[in-house]
Formats: C-alpha cells, sequence, structure tokens
C-alpha cells in the first residue's frame, strides 16, 4: 500500500536546519508522528548558550538540560544506536547555534533539508517574543553557510523547502520532501496529537505554546506586517540570503 510506511535496515538520520520562528516546531510534531521516528529538539542550544553568554529567556534551565560540550552532542546524533523499533532520527537544529569553532565532518552521515520563510514573517514573529534581534540571532546567512558546507561534501544540492509553500498545501507539499529526501510518505504526518512532547527542550514553556496547543498544520493566513525601520533594514540584509536559499526550494 502506498501510504504505509516501510522501516529501513539502517537507521537514517535527517538534519532539519531552521532559523526560530520558522514553523520548526510543528515540523518536528510532523516528523516526530512518523512510525519508528524519534525527534530530537535543538541539541545544541546549551553548548550555544554557553558559548556566547547570551541571556535568553529561560537560559539557565536550557544550560543545565543538555551537554554544554559539542563533541558530547555530535556523538549523541552519529554515534548512539536508536530505541528499537526506531529507524528515522529528526533533528531539530537552529542553524545559529552551530557556532564556527564546530568540526562539521559529522554532516556527511546525515540527510538534510533546509526550511526557509520570508525573513519579513521570520523578523515580525521573533521580536513579538523577544527584543533583542539581529542577524546572527535569525540565522538565515548562517543557514547559506551550512548549505554551502553540506553541498561541498555531498556533491548533490541539498533540499530546500519553504515554510509558506507547507501552510498552503500540506499533503502535496509534505509529500514531495519525503519524495527529495527518499522516505516514504505517511498522513501521519499531517496531524498529532495536542500538547508537550518528551522531545520538547524546556525552553518549549516559553515558546511552544501555539503549537502545544495545535493538532496540525494551521490553515495558511496571509500576515499584514509593518516593520520598524531599524527592523526593516535588517530585513533587508537577510533578502539576498534568503533569495538565494529559495532559488532551490521544491
Amino acid at each position: 500500500m502506498p501510504d504505509e510506511v516501510t522501516h529501513s535496515a539502517v537507521p537514517i538520520r535527517l538534519s532539519m536546519w531552521s532559523g526560530p520562528r520558522n514553523i520548526s516546531t510543528a515540523m518536528m510534531r510532523s516528523f516526530g508522528n512518523r512510525p519508528g521516528c524519534v525527534a530530537v529538539d535543538e541539541p545544541f542550544y546549551a553548548y550555544y548558550l554557553t558559548k556566547t553568554s547570551l541571556p535568553h529567556p529561560m537560559r539557565d534551565e536550557v544550560i543545565a538540560s543538555q551537554p554544554q560540550d559539542w563533541q558530547t552532542v555530535v556523538k549523541s546524533l552519529t554515534a548512539f544506536s536508536l530505541p528499537a523499533g526506531s529507524d528515522l532520527q529528526y533533528i531539530k537544529h537552529m542553524t545559529h547555534h552551530i557556532l564556527p569553532e564546530l568540526d562539521l565532518s559529522w554532516l556527511a552521515q546525515h540527510r538534510h533539508c533546509f526550511l526557509i520563510r520570508d525573513p519579513r514573517l521570520v523578523i515580525a514573529s521573533y521580536a513579538a517574543k523577544w527584543d533583542q534581534i539581529s542577524t546572527e540571532d535569525i540565522g538565515i546567512k548562517r543557514q547559506v553557510e551550512l548549505f554551502e558546507t553540506v553541498q561541498e561534501m555531498t556533491g548533490e544540492l541539498p533540499v530546500v523547502v519553504e515554510a509558506e509553500d507547507i501552510l498552503k498545501e500540506p499533503e502535496t507539499t509534505l509529500k514531495r520532501l519525503c519524495e527529495k529526501l527518499s522516505l516514504p510518505w505517511t498522513p501521519a504526518m499531517l496531524t498529532w496529537p495536542a500538547g508537550k512532547r518528551k522531545e520538547d527542550g524546556v525552553w518549549a514553556e516559553h515558546w511552544y505554546a501555539s503549537v502545544e496547543a495545535s493538532t496540525g498544520f494551521a490553515p495558511y493566513s496571509p500576515k499584514n506586517i509593518s516593520l520598524s525601520p531599524a527592523h526593516e533594514d535588517l530585513r533587508q540584509e537577510q533578502m539576498p540570503f534568503y533569495e538565494k536559499l529559495k532559488s532551490h526550494k521544491i
């Protein structure tokens, strides 16, 4: 049957690269609802906060909840076995968490997807949650750098998908995404139970209220957004990076 998931004999590790405020948690819910999938939520966050000393919301709780050295995190994403009955590890990454000192050779062992969104929407959503925002915070430039690193390692263009395409046509876009990632399609990706998940980071308390209330992707609704002059300048800075990735989207 075409909608059944057939499990792989070799575990698959899928890195999903996103910036903040980009339906990344909804995507973690979608993939995490697949049979045999183990989801991982922003595994480099504690490392990132330790190295940068940034005063993010719930900083101390985040640092206490995860390994603070990147080597330990990489081992969990490459060497550790998945639980019995699981054959897919889905890793939700924030691109800005991947600081320049990291050895990225482990990326060659993963499949990759880059989740993009119009910088105007990202900036407006981020600013509503936290008033400090910069190019580094929203990670679009870093997303391009990681895209190019993966391309150089694999010799192939990584998969790119746009958030708004998923919101407009969830089933059609997710089917195409699974095809590009060589994953079997399952309609389980379209809906999920409301509430918290064991894989959610401790920061969910601050950031995940709308996703915890959801049972699927929210119906698409165009947003009327007005940015401050400073945020409009920031948007303009991000556009070349966004357009570069957008030119490769499925």
